[in-house]
């Protein structure tokens, strides 16, 4: 587990408030709920409206909670110049055919779009949200959502964390390219306005490769649980399959976000790395299974158990016929298969041992507390 310095340490310890639970729309948000699933079509909709709405539509029936956009304008939120003099496009952005400025003019949403979107996932039955990266778009988009979620690459802009809390709505910060210092001084800036907060650990690697599994650090999820405890967590990934999910789940996360598309071969930024309908309901159906599975922590004999105990457990039996006012000695027993609710398992034969009989007993019949004096 990542260690904390001291004094961060003790400002979590001293300063930190947040609520363990919060809603979005109909939706409770916490540990102790189902997971909830955010589908991020992103730039997926490809420049059309009606695409974006059939990805809304599709989302729903593969089982998200949210359909998430971005709000954007590529030059609020990208430079030019300064991508240009970065000596080439690195990473994901390596094997763009366009400018970095260029993919995010095209995959801008325009504002036009937004009460449409908000029209299409409300007939749908589906949450709509977005990560508005402006401030004048946050308060555009502020009467369309419920909740915000902000990327990663905004985790060291405050006002922006400021601006977005400020609007009493839950917020989720994703936390990819950061250090332990990043992500404090972020969850500070937010939940000392809203308490409506919640956490999630990310690899903002976009390459698809499944070298990336190796740079996941799920465990990371421990370590925000020992600084937060009780904040809602989650996890917001890019790599294929489901590993990640159930993982993350496992360890407590109850928010998902992955990126949805209907064909991840079409051509654009975020298709790649994107999950299609299929393998996305695939992933809501296992992590449901995982919950089930993951039960409230509390060791009994369960429901559909009750009769393998009965066929499974010893009971004390008799070796042979015996008669009433005999002395039973550990000679005289067997301790074997099956154990009905009224027999007395092997553990309780201190309490049969030297005792004399009220009855007779056959060979094979087991003994109860009655049967002895």
């Amino acid at each position: 587990m990542m260690k904390l310095k001291p004094p961060l340490m003790n400002t979590v310890k001293k300063n930190m408030q947040y609520t363990s639970e919060f809603e979005i729309e109909s939706r409770t948000i916490g540990l102790e709920h189902p997971t909830y699933f955010i589908a991020d079509i992103a730039a997926n909709h490809d420049g059309d409206l009606k695409r974006a709405i059939d990805l809304v539509y599709l989302a729903k029936e593969a089982g998200a909670d949210a359909a998430k956009f971005q709000h954007f304008k590529a030059d609020s939120i990208v430079s030019d110049f300064g991508f240009k003099n970065l000596g080439g496009q690195h990473s994901h952005q390596s094997t763009w055919k366009k400018s970095v400025f260029d993919v995010y003019q095209d995959a801008a949403i325009s504002l036009e779009w937004t009460p449409a979107l908000k029209v299409a996932c409300d007939d749908a039955g589906i949450t709509f949200f977005t990560s508005p990266y402006a401030f004048d778009l946050v308060d555009h988009v502020d009467p369309f959502v419920p909740a915000y979620k902000i990327g990663s690459g905004d985790i060291t802009w405050l006002e922006m964390i400021e601006h977005i809390a400020s609007k009493g709505k839950p917020v989720i910060l994703a936390s990819g390219a950061s250090t332990v210092d990043d992500v404090h001084r972020a969850v500070v800036a937010a939940t000392s306005i809203n308490l409506q907060f919640a956490l999630m650990q990310c690899n903002t690697n976009y390459t698809g490769s499944l070298e990336n599994f190796r740079f996941i650090q799920l465990n990371v999820l421990r370590t925000f649980q020992a600084m937060y405890p009780q904040m809602i967590l989650g996890l917001s990934d890019h790599t294929p399959g489901h590993t990640t999910v159930l993982g993350a789940v496992t360890l407590g996360a109850r928010i998902i976000e992955k990126h949805f598309t209907d064909d991840v071969s079409r051509a654009g930024p975020d298709h790649g790395f994107s999950m299609n309908p299929k393998h996305w309901k695939e992933m809501v159906e296992r992590t449901r299974e995982l919950e089930n599975a993951l039960g409230n922590g509390v060791k009994k004999i369960e429901a559909n158990e009750e009769q393998t105990a009965i066929l499974q457990r010893r009971a004390i039996r008799f070796m042979r016929d015996m008669a009433a006012g005999e002395i039973v000695s550990k000679e005289d027993l067997n301790v074997l298969r099956p154990c009905p609710l009224d027999a007395l398992p092997p553990y309780r034969v201190g309490e049969v041992l030297g005792k004399s009989l009220r009855h007779s007993m056959k060979q094979g019949q087991h003994i109860k507390i009655g049967d002895i004096e």
